[in-house]
């Protein structure tokens, strides 16, 4: 016998929502209902998984009813409004946006990182920010062996991580450019197409926008460090789908370049990316579409004894959210954490 679940998409047809569900037919996630919920201005509109259409539905307290799993990637306002109302219901909320990252109840969770952190929540796990997720699962290899003491990131952040509208905003852009007109933006502040700018999200008092902010706060709590000493600058580039980072990290005592290669290569979730040669590193073009997180160009820091240089490109749809989201909800169906609150379906 085996168990398979009820789950239920909350923004099923934004970027998210749609690698989500492309990634639990992937992947083979036991399911045995699958709702689609998202405004009642997409309700009605259908949607692939596998070789059948689903009908996506408004969310309600009623299309809610019965679902021991909610996937939520529909923005911040709307998690704060569903998801306490989805756990009342008895379903756990794995949500994607920053409404809960930062509540101490919530487990914020990387399961490469902090998978035990899984089995803390008290119905809702958090999905961390896709710069943090990327930059984490590269530095814990590291961080394990010599604690890390400081960190300096810049980013170069693809249009998806404002959805996809965003994305279609940037080929409409560049089309217009190419054509000699004047892009117009509607998504973005500014025209993203050969362009670039400092990330658009608010600034706060001491002069660091909110995506700065997220990367510092959330990697202290996923790496259980409240003092770990980070700073960031974050840049939307004109790339489509994937992050990329430039990292600089120090450690309390030198750390062996060739040794940071072996473990990076040897660690989950990443893969080592690196011909010196041919000046060949980690490109979003090649991380698209993938799983694991290319990490490359590791390097010792000549400024500082005790510090690396590291460059990565990820996925921000898919491990900097969606697949993030799907292995936190494997880590719950593994430590029989999903479905307690019902019965789960069972299947012969």
């Amino acid at each position: 016998m085996s168990q398979s679940y009820r789950v239920a998409i909350l923004g099923a047809t934004g970027a998210v929502g749609t690698e989500l569900l492309a990634l639990l037919h992937q992947r083979q996630f036991p399911i045995s209902d699958l709702k689609l919920l998202a405004s009642p201005r997409s309700a009605g509109t259908s949607l692939a998984y596998g070789d059948r259409e689903i009908t996506v539905e408004a969310v309600s307290e009623e299309t809610l009813e019965g679902v021991d799993l909610v996937l939520a990637s529909a923005g911040g306002s709307i998690s704060k409004v569903w998801a306490p109302k989805a756990v009342a219901a008895g379903a756990i909320v794995i949500d994607n946006s920053s409404a809960f990252r930062m509540d101490p109840t919530v487990p914020l969770v990387v399961p490469e990182i902090n998978p035990a952190a899984a089995r803390q929540h008290q119905g809702i796990i958090a999905n961390p920010n896709c710069t943090t997720i990327l930059m984490g699962v590269a530095l814990w290899p590291l961080h394990q062996v010599r604690p890390i003491q400081r960190v300096v990131v810049a980013t170069y952040q693809s249009a998806s991580g404002a959805g996809a509208r965003a994305m279609a905003e940037l080929k409409t852009q560049s089309q217009a450019i190419l054509n000699g007109e004047t892009p117009v933006p509607e998504i973005l502040p500014y025209p993203l197409a050969f362009n670039l700018f400092p990330h658009n999200s608010p600034l706060n008092a001491n002069g660091y926008c909110e995506e700065e902010l997220k990367m510092v706060h959330e990697t202290r709590k996923i790496f259980g460090v409240p003092d770990l000493r980070v700073t960031a600058t974050c840049v939307r580039v004109p790339v489509l789908r994937a992050h990329s980072e430039a990292i600089n990290v120090e450690f309390g005592e030198p750390f062996p370049v060739a040794e940071a290669r072996e473990l990076i290569a040897a660690a989950p979730g990443v893969q080592l990316l690196e011909d010196w040669s041919r000046n060949y590193f980690p490109m979003p073009l090649e991380a698209s579409g993938q799983d694991d997180v290319l990490v490359g160009r590791i390097r010792q820091d000549i400024s500082n004894a005790n510090g690396l240089e590291l460059w990565l490109s990820g996925d921000q749809i898919r491990k900097g959210a969606a697949l993030n989201a799907v292995q936190i909800a494997e880590l719950l169906v593994a430590q029989d954490l999903l479905g307690r609150s019902r019965s789960a379906v069972t299947t012969a």
